[in-house]
């Protein structure tokens, strides 16, 4: 059974210097440089983050004169590094976050289920 891409839409590879802002799993505050490794419209993956961050957190992220809002949906710690990524997914919806325009973002349609895999 080939694998499922349980995405709606398709990533994009696009490495952006963000600003990002939140509470790391000590409740710490923090402001840090990072930078996105891709994006969709409605989240992002950031490395060269250096805390580690709790998932289901709020995070802030500005880009660009941007603020936008997301939560933490994912950590992994790089082996042999202090350097996180992380998976975030967007609060809000909002136009052109990324400045890319939407079209660049196919949308996958769910497929029906098959007779079969009813049986």
């Amino acid at each position: 059974m080939p694998p499922t891409n349980h995405r709606r839409q398709d990533r994009r590879k696009a490495v952006f210097p963000v600003k990002v802002h939140g509470k790391d799993v000590t409740g710490e505050s923090f402001e840090e440089m990072a930078h996105t490794l891709d994006v969709t419209p409605t989240g992002a993956r950031l490395g060269s983050v250096r805390r580690e961050l709790q998932v289901l957190d709020p995070v802030t992220v500005w880009y660009r004169k941007r603020k936008m809002e997301f939560r933490v949906v994912w950590i992994t710690k790089l082996k042999g590094s202090s350097e996180y990524h992380i998976g975030l997914q967007a609060l809000a919806q909002e136009k052109e976050v990324w400045g890319l325009n939407p079209a660049d973002f196919p949308v996958h349609q769910e497929k029906p289920a098959t007779a079969a895999a009813s049986a």
